[in-house]
């Protein structure tokens, strides 16, 4: 063997080497990105839509889908190039990542829905509370009205 393919499988060893780690390190700040479990379950709020804000904004999985998506690049162009000698656990760690962002991406969209419903929902209870009031007023000042009658007609 020639000294300069000896030199290449050193280079393509390391190359390999720094591709993993590339893999790895993009990995770790995808999980760092996303939310804490604490950030989801524990919400300052004074009414619901002020808690579905706050979970909305919780739920904000922010740089680990460029982090994902830089750890598939590198994981893809390590496999192509057969670099790596035993990928599974980085194929795994991938997958796990990336169910985990369309979990959560998923979750907040469903508050997104709902912060949308909820303010609706309470107007329209709201209007359907007066409208039962006022038709109980003008129930009860019909009444009123009636006896009002029934006694002028008793005097009569």
């Amino acid at each position: 063997m020639s000294q300069t393919s000896l030199d290449d499988d050193e280079l393509f060893a390391d190359a390999a080497d720094e591709m993993r780690t590339d893999v790895e390190a993009s990995l770790g700040e995808a999980r760092e990105a996303l939310p804490e479990g604490d950030d989801v379950w524990e919400l300052d709020a004074d009414n619901t839509l002020g808690a579905l804000n706050a979970l909305k904004d919780a739920l904000d999985v922010g740089d680990a889908e460029d982090h994902l998506r830089d750890a598939k690049k590198w994981y893809t162009m390590g496999e192509r190039a057969d670099a790596f000698e035993d990928a599974d656990d980085l194929a795994e760690a991938i997958e796990e990542i990336e169910d985990l962002i369309e979990d959560v991406e998923g979750a907040r969209e469903q508050v997104g829905d709902l912060t949308s419903t909820v303010p609706q929902l309470r107007s329209t209870l709201e209007d359907f509370g007066e409208e039962e009031a006022e038709e109980e007023s003008e129930s009860e000042s019909d009444a009123d009205t009636d006896a009002d009658g029934d006694a002028e007609e008793a005097e009569a």
